[in-house]
């Protein structure tokens, strides 16, 4: 992406004063011919820069020269540095650019550049609902402003029965969660994990977010999202699985399933979470001829039910 590297290299002119094509070859990994070639064409664009020959040379802006980039709005900041965080589908290179874009900012932006980066998860993996949302939420912008600018926030919000409250929490980050957006805050009970499309007010603060220390957005989401996972499937089975199965139990079952270590006979130890006995006996009562049930009692009746019912049905 050439417009990357020539914003790069006019941030890199800003911050070090004084540039060879060498140093901006090595900053942004191109060619020195490359590193020349976008260097005058910032000059042929209108860019006051001009080069300085022999012993000791190199780039220079006309009069220190300052583009400020400190201005950019949180959409815009959005729109740049998520391109360089882990939600994006953009290629490493291009992810590369961006992160030496960053690296390149005045300090007093760059704080706000890297949390633009790191302040958005994207889960694909929905939570059984189909319900599909074509528009993002009414305050998604204004909450991961906050999240980047870090401050605190006067949030109200409607839980599932309808009951609308206010708080003031410290907005951590945002996950896409397939079609549904979450803010993920920290709150004087503790961290709590929001529906941004229950969000009825954002009112930011100029009190600064208290940060948990080594906090990560992507560990901590990953946390929430088993925790809702056992809740959601709180019934955990053992059972012992033939080798040539497990891939099968891996595409069927996903992060419900567990694998543990072999038995004596050379199968595989499973632990399986669903919603209740019957219902997993019925997920399950196809793979009889890998898998076997050892826990507990009320699944193992389910599948032989279900197996004598078979047998009626199609003797």
């Amino acid at each position: 992406m050439r417009t990357d590297r020539l914003v790069a290299i006019l941030l890199l002119l800003q911050q070090r004063e004084q540039v060879t094509a060498a140093e901006v070859a090595r900053e942004l990994e191109v060619s020195e011919r490359t590193a020349r070639r976008d260097l005058d064409a910032l000059a042929m664009a209108g860019v006051p820069v001009y080069s300085i020959q022999g012993r000791g040379g190199g780039w220079r802006l006309v009069g220190g020269a300052r583009t400020d980039l400190s201005g950019l709005t949180a959409s815009e900041a959005r729109a740049l540095f998520l391109v360089a965080g882990p939600a994006s589908a953009a290629t490493p290179g291009v992810k590369a650019a961006l992160r030496k874009l960053v690296h390149a900012l005045p300090e007093p932006f760059r704080v706000q550049a890297q949390a633009a980066a790191s302040s958005l998860v994207v889960d694909p993996q929905r939570w059984g609902s189909s319900r599909i949302e074509h528009r993002p939420p009414r305050f998604l912008d204004e909450l991961q402003d906050a999240v980047i600018r870090g401050v605190q926030v006067r949030l109200g919000y409607v839980d599932r029965k309808g009951a609308e409250t206010e708080r003031t929490i410290h907005p951590l980050g945002i996950v896409a969660k397939g079609p549904t957006w979450y803010l993920v805050s920290n709150t004087d009970a503790g961290r709590r994990t929001f529906r941004i499309d229950r969000v009825s007010s954002v009112a930011p603060t100029d009190d600064p977010v208290r940060r948990p220390e080594d906090f990560d957005l992507a560990e901590s989401w990953r946390e929430i999202a088993d925790e809702v996972d056992r809740k959601r499937t709180p019934l955990e089975i053992q059972a012992v699985c033939a080798l040539d199965g497990i891939g099968l139990l891996r595409m069927m079952l996903g992060g419900r399933l567990e694998v543990g270590g072999s038995t004596t006979d050379g199968r595989i130890e499973v632990v399986i979470r669903g919603h209740n006995e019957y219902a997993l006996a019925g997920e399950l009562a196809g793979l009889v001829e890998w898998l076997e049930v050892t826990g507990p009692p009320g699944v193992r009746e389910h599948l032989a039910s279900i197996g004598n019912a078979l047998i009626n049905q199609y003797r």
